[in-house]
């Protein structure tokens, strides 16, 4: 009986996945919104950042989350799997520029045949039939919608299939290096947002999106930026 009282109920398992579910096709809708009115993917990509450290750092400091303190060790160990991260966010914000919502979210879905091709060339061993057969099928079912999809973008399929390979990688990185060990998912987070602001900052001036991406927010009518920023945050 105690095990069963310590495991968490299927009904919470179902709303979690719920959730993430939800969440997750929300993300994609309103990054998309965003990027139709303001077309600066990194300067997102940082704002979003921004907003995350913050977030994580006053939910501490109010108490309505815990966090371990920053590490430098530990954010030596999480420097490339953070890169890998924001290479992948980034080049999947990309390509929502150009690919439309449905094929963005077909295209994502290559991500497990990725793995599975990783692993086999790394030596993982056969994985068992069903699983390959179904991720096999679905990487067929995304061919076949690509092949129907009257809005090909060539640029925006091109960004989402490199998101996927950054993906790939990410996912790669942190099961051989255990770096994200004893650290719950707010200190991954909170690491990720540090690391990366200082990459996303160089990029955003070297490609010279700063300061042109904040002037381009600044000339919107007031009545559309409160609208934006209540999208972008």
């Amino acid at each position: 009986m105690g095990a069963d009282a310590g495991e968490p109920s299927s009904i919470l398992s179902l709303a979690a996945a719920f959730s993430y579910g939800v969440s997750s096709m929300a993300m994609v809708f309103v990054n998309k919104a965003v990027l139709m009115q303001y077309v600066h993917s990194m300067t997102l990509l940082t704002l979003q950042q921004i907003a995350t450290a913050l977030l994580i750092h006053f939910g501490q400091v109010l108490g309505m989350s815990k966090r371990k303190d920053f590490n430098l060790i530990t954010a030596k160990k999480l420097l490339p799997v953070s890169i890998f991260y924001n290479a992948n966010v980034g080049f999947a914000l990309a390509s929502l520029k150009g690919v439309n919502i449905p094929m963005y979210i077909a295209i994502k879905r290559i991500t497990p045949l990725a793995v599975l091709v990783s692993g086999c060339i790394r030596g993982k061993g056969k994985p068992p039939t069903q699983v390959t057969l179904s991720v096999i099928c679905t990487a067929a079912g995304v061919l076949i919608a690509a092949l129907g999809d009257f809005s090909f973008d060539l640029y925006g399929y091109c960004m989402a299939l490199t998101s996927v390979f950054f993906q790939t990688m990410y996912l790669v990185l942190v099961e051989k290096s255990g770096a994200e060990d004893g650290l719950s998912s707010v200190d991954l987070m909170f690491y990720n947002s540090i690391l990366s602001l200082p990459f996303l900052f160089f990029l955003i001036i070297a490609t010279g999106e700063f300061p042109h991406s904040l002037a381009v927010l600044s000339a919107k009518p007031l009545c559309h930026s409160v609208l934006f920023l209540s999208f972008l945050w």
